[in-house]
């Protein structure tokens, strides 16, 4: 734990709780894929150098997380499926990422942004016969 960007540290009434900002990613990334309408997650080429050399874990690509104090700040990249209602889908990925990291960190989540960049056709099944 020598860098103190790659931790969030509670202090606990019996010592101290390091929480990963990579375990953060990755629940920010579950919950996301969990709501409907979103069909992966897209590297966010432009934040992150890890991502882009291929260090972080698949689960958390096109996840970042920044933490300021006791707030976390979380800004995602998704694919949504053709035909979603694109503002309907990124406020649910929203709420679904701030309460998962919220509920499961015990951190304060400052803000959730979510980036939509691109749409996923979905491939239709072939027709037997």
């Amino acid at each position: 734990m020598a860098d103190a960007r790659e931790y969030v540290s509670r202090p606990d009434e019996l010592g101290t709780i390091h929480i990963s900002e990579e375990v953060l990613a990755v629940i920010a990334a579950a919950a996301a894929l969990e709501v409907e309408g979103v069909a992966s997650l897209a590297p966010n080429l432009g934040n992150d150098l890890a991502e882009l050399l291929g260090k972080k874990s698949n689960l958390s690509k096109g996840v970042h997380i920044a933490v300021n104090e006791d707030a976390v700040k979380v800004e995602l990249s998704i694919l949504v499926e053709y035909g979603s209602v694109i503002p309907e889908v990124a406020g649910a990925v929203q709420e679904a990422v701030f309460d998962a990291v919220d509920n499961t960190s015990g951190l304060h989540v400052e803000c959730v942004n979510v980036n939509v960049a691109g749409v996923v056709f979905a491939k239709e099944p072939k027709k037997q016969g």
